[in-house]
């Protein structure tokens, strides 16, 4: 199952990550087009100052026991289990925002442009690695195979990577 593994202590704060993030879910899919002062456009992640004031990347984390996909009552929210991704159906999608109040990282948020759907990271799934795993210079966001729960210890918080 393949994961995004953070290490926080090598993240510059360059915030490639995000951008390349608005870039793929904008229209023209370009960094180079991406407008950056349209309020409409969020990135799905996002890289916050610790309590240290150190620059932290901040991903979904596709969690084991989603409390998002419990919390959905309109089913637009499953884990694959298969891929151990959880995903976002916006067609069944209620806008209630069970979701959003009911993530523990606060990783959903309303879709920034008509705030009628959830938006969460879709791990970039038309491509075969997330584009802020491509464009982070640091390695602070990777990529890695991990077993398919973290019942055993060895993943306790792959997102923090701990």
């Amino acid at each position: 199952m393949r994961r995004i593994f953070i290490k926080p202590e090598l993240c510059a704060g360059c915030k490639n990550c995000q951008v390349t993030c608005l870039a793929e879910h904008s229209p023209s899919r370009s960094v180079w087009l991406v407008n950056l002062s349209d309020r409409g456009s969020r990135p799905r992640n996002f890289v916050e100052l610790n309590n240290a004031g150190q620059p932290v990347p901040l991903s979904c984390r596709h969690c084991d026991e989603p409390e998002c996909v419990n919390a959905c009552m309109s089913g637009a929210l499953c884990k694959d289990p298969a891929t151990g991704m959880v995903t976002h159906n916006p067609e069944q999608c209620a806008g209630c925002w069970m979701c959003v109040m009911s993530c523990p990282f606060g990783m959903i948020l309303p879709d920034a442009r008509e705030n009628k759907v959830a938006a969460k990271c879709d791990f970039c799934a038309d491509r075969d690695k997330p584009r802020c795993v491509e464009a982070c210079p640091t390695g602070a966001i990777t990529l890695i195979e991990a077993p398919a729960s973290n019942t055993d210890g060895k993943y306790p918080n792959l997102a923090r990577g701990e």
